[in-house]
């Protein structure tokens, strides 16, 4: 499918926000891939307290939850997005 998956653990550097997700658009601009962009979060408290900061057009995942994913908004379930929607 060429989709790169940048997983950001919450505890490492915090969730995938709307700055988060520009620095790593501009960092993988070359890349030929279609970006993906995850936060992971150990558990549902955790992701509570990041919930209003998440970036749009990203997915999260939960680790004591790991069978499901949280979609943040955009036409696409899972895969890349394409221009826009960043913190929207």
């Amino acid at each position: 499918m060429n989709w790169l998956y940048l997983i950001e653990a919450v505890t490492s550097h915090g969730p995938v926000d709307s700055e988060r997700h520009l620095e790593l658009a501009d960092l993988f601009a070359d890349s030929t891939a279609g970006l993906v962009f995850v936060t992971a979060f150990p558990d549902r408290r955790s992701l509570g307290r990041y919930a209003s900061e998440i970036s749009w057009e990203t997915e999260v995942w939960v680790a004591d939850h790991p069978e499901h994913l949280i979609h943040y908004n955009g036409e696409n379930f899972l895969g890349p997005h394409k221009g826009g929607g960043v913190g929207e």
